[in-house]
């Protein structure tokens, strides 16, 4: 008897422990379940004044998806890419971290393997992840071809379950690679990458998603069609009235994603962070809305560029003047989903912006950096800047609450000022010397070599352009003279 009661009340512990794993298991799930798909849209080279609802002068009324997320979202202001030029800034997005930092302080540079990135950590948290559009971490040089199925550097080993990419910009009728297959698609660049991403959030949908978007508009060559320079001036430039039909393309296609996403009944459940990996290019004079520079500049037209955060019945809706950078946008959605902070490296620069969500504004604790083609510091309404790495180059001081556009230097009547974010920078520059000889990893070392190599003059590209001319109607190998403008693009 005494058995069979000791066996009975084992059975009994067992059982209870059952249930118990089965219901943190079922908690756990449908915490996952709960939890936001977040979608990520980039645009490439689009200046902060070239939406609708900055007025441009040949947007207004022609960017309506864009305008309505600004309308019932947050709207920034003062939203900064952390680099002037593309691939630093699409580094910072995916680690939160300094451009530097990470290996990619320049153009065509390579991810480190060894950080910890976004997709990475949503991964561990339940998420469906894939990445569709423009990579440009992998070192490659040139304009968009196909990733190498083998390319160490690719989008699936960063975290990205799926990925429909290619090496830089893609415009009309691209080459891609879809899970390690080279593709050919026609049509739209931007139309075809929404509906990649719609049809893998639909496939995924017992299970939150995390969609990254980025576009090749509106990058030079601008090749839009005429459906969408449809009603532009006749008279623009024909660089301008491309560049301008591939940003309502690009629109046209966000429209698509939001009337999906309400047809899903998804839209309330899912969080769409917009903006543009740098400032615009000096082609259309309102690219950046009364700012000085343009692409490739620490001013203000070089690095402040469209930002909005829409999530429906969940954002309050706002226009703010915080100054957050595309460096917040890991820190934010961990602190958003309460994940472990150890999902991130020990040294990040950027910070949560999660109160702005229910209308507060958050403080930052240290300032924002940029260190791409120059130095630049901003601490508030505070910016000091030097715009360039000549020996001769001066700093300068800018109140950019009274003068946005940085037309009045106040290095000579703030001296103090300037001494003090000078030294703010120099500080930071420290640091980032130490993670870019790999100080931030485990193995304090960096592991992997860099590289930035021409597609052109890579034998695995070369192998394959009998391929490429298979798939793709007139299709040629480039020539040697065509290679050099190659190299130049960017």
């Amino acid at each position: 008897m005494k058995i069979l009661t000791a066996v009975l009340i084992t059975l009994s512990l067992l059982l209870q422990a059952v249930l118990a794993v089965s219901s943190a298991c079922a908690v756990e799930n449908a915490a996952e379940k709960s939890r936001p798909n977040i979608v990520l849209i980039m645009s490439d080279d689009q200046g902060w004044g070239q939406v609708g609802y900055m007025n441009h002068p040949h947007l207004k009324g022609k960017t309506p998806n864009l305008d309505a997320m600004a309308e019932s979202g947050i709207r920034f202001n003062r939203f900064y890419a952390a680099a002037s030029v593309c691939s630093p800034t699409r580094a910072s997005v995916l680690t939160g971290r300094s451009p530097r930092r990470t290996g990619v302080p320049g153009l065509h540079k390579r991810l480190c393997l060894q950080e910890k990135t976004l997709p990475q950590a949503l991964k561990k948290a339940g998420y469906a992840t894939a990445h569709f559009g423009k990579w440009h971490l992998g070192g490659v040089q040139g304009s968009a071809m196909p990733i190498l199925p083998d390319d160490p550097n690719g989008p699936k080993y960063y975290g990205f379950d799926e990925y429909l990419s290619a090496t830089n910009y893609i415009e009309m009728n691209p080459l891609m690679t879809h899970n390690d297959e080279i593709v050919y698609l026609e049509g739209e660049s931007s139309v075809l990458m929404v509906e990649a991403g719609l049809k893998f959030i639909e496939a995924n949908r017992e299970q939150p998603t995390f969609t990254v978007l980025w576009y090749g508009s509106p990058h030079f060559p601008y090749t839009a069609s005429e459906q969408d320079m449809k009603g532009l001036p006749e008279g623009l430039d024909k660089k301008v009235r491309h560049l301008l039909g591939e940003i309502i393309a690009m629109d046209r296609s966000i429209g698509m994603l939001r009337a999906r996403l309400r047809e899903l009944d998804l839209a309330k459940n899912t969080l769409i962070w917009f903006c543009s990996d740098n400032g615009g290019r000096e082609h259309d004079p309102h690219s950046q809305s009364g700012l000085r520079g343009y692409k490739g500049s620490l001013y203000e037209g070089g690095i402040r560029v469209p930002g909005l955060i829409e999530w429906q019945g969940k954002i309050q809706p706002k226009v703010t003047d915080f100054p957050a950078s595309t460096m917040d946008i890991m820190p934010t959605l961990i602190d958003l989903l309460d994940l472990p902070k150890d999902l991130m490296l020990d040294v990040v620069d950027g910070e949560s912006i999660v109160p702005l969500f229910t209308g507060n504004t958050p403080k930052r604790t240290h300032p924002i950096y940029f260190g791409n083609k120059g130095t630049a510091v901003i601490d508030g309404r505070y910016k000091c800047v030097k715009n360039g790495n000549g020996a001769g180059t001066p700093w300068q001081l800018f109140d950019l609450n009274l003068d946005p556009g940085e037309t009045n230097d106040l290095a000579a009547q703030q001296p103090d000022r300037l001494e003090r974010m000078k030294a703010e920078a120099l500080a930071i520059q420290t640091s980032i010397d130490a993670s870019e000889q790999g100080k931030d990893y485990p193995e304090g070392k960096v592991l992997q070599p860099q590289r930035s190599e021409p597609w052109f003059e890579m034998e695995a590209y070369q192998s394959l352009y009998d391929r490429f001319a298979e798939l793709k109607p007139g299709w040629t190998p480039p020539r040697k003279k065509s290679n050099e403008k190659n190299k130049e693009r960017q």
